[in-house]
């Protein structure tokens, strides 16, 4: 439980160790689009962190990173695959920030620094964290900008053909305030970011010390 925790908060891949910043600011215009972003990276994670743990030892020390971009390649093909044949709709909400999973630094880096090195349980809890992290990150900013950029918040929109449910709430009556449309713009994901970054480690510096005083 520790080693999930830790990617969810001291290593949080978006607010910490600031990798995966692309989709983290280009998909954040709805929370819908940002769950579904993280649960396909989280996806990818977990398959590949397998993969890799249960086969490490096999691969040459000369072609491991090719063979590590080959496994997440071969992985994100087979879920972009699926989606475009099955789930149409979510394939085309994630558009190019689906096949660009291949170079996420996100799932590479903890390929290399993690699951090559250490045995299949510990792999996995630690791809589940970072990944529970990213997925935390991405919905939490795009909660912010959605909410302050438009008054709504979408749970579930363009998904609904595939569930038979659309959940789209009014959060902030429009007034002369709200909502602030920069929040919408690539300006606003950056804002957003700027924001929450410093305010998140904040809080988890001051989660840290009363720990350590408890």
């Amino acid at each position: 439980m520790k080693t999930i925790v830790n990617g969810i908060i001291k290593e949080n891949p978006t607010f910490v160790l600031l990798l995966g910043l692309c989709p983290a600011l280009a998909v954040t215009t709805k929370v819908e689009n940002a769950y579904l972003m993280g649960l396909c990276v989280l996806i990818v994670l977990l398959i590949s962190s397998l993969i890799v743990s249960i086969i490490k030892k096999l691969i040459p020390e000369s072609v491991k990173l090719p063979v590590y971009i080959l496994i997440i390649g071969t992985i994100v093909t087979v879920l972009e695959i699926i989606l475009k044949n099955y789930i149409p709709v979510l394939h085309q909400i994630l558009g190019i920030y689906l096949p660009l999973i291949v170079v996420n630094c996100i799932v590479l880096g903890r390929i290399i620094s993690v699951s090559s090195k250490e045995k299949i349980g510990y792999s996995l809890k630690d791809a589940l964290g970072i990944g529970l992290g990213f997925t935390l990150a991405i919905t939490v900013i795009a909660l912010f900008r959605e909410v302050l950029g438009t008054g709504l918040i979408t749970l579930m929109d363009a998904t609904s053909s595939i569930t038979g449910y659309r959940a789209i709430y009014q959060i902030i009556p429009s007034n002369n305030l709200l909502p602030i449309s920069i929040l919408t713009t690539p300006a606003g994901a950056f804002l957003i970011l700027g924001l929450l970054i410093p305010l998140f480690n904040y809080i988890k510096d001051k989660g840290g010390k009363k720990s350590e005083l408890n």
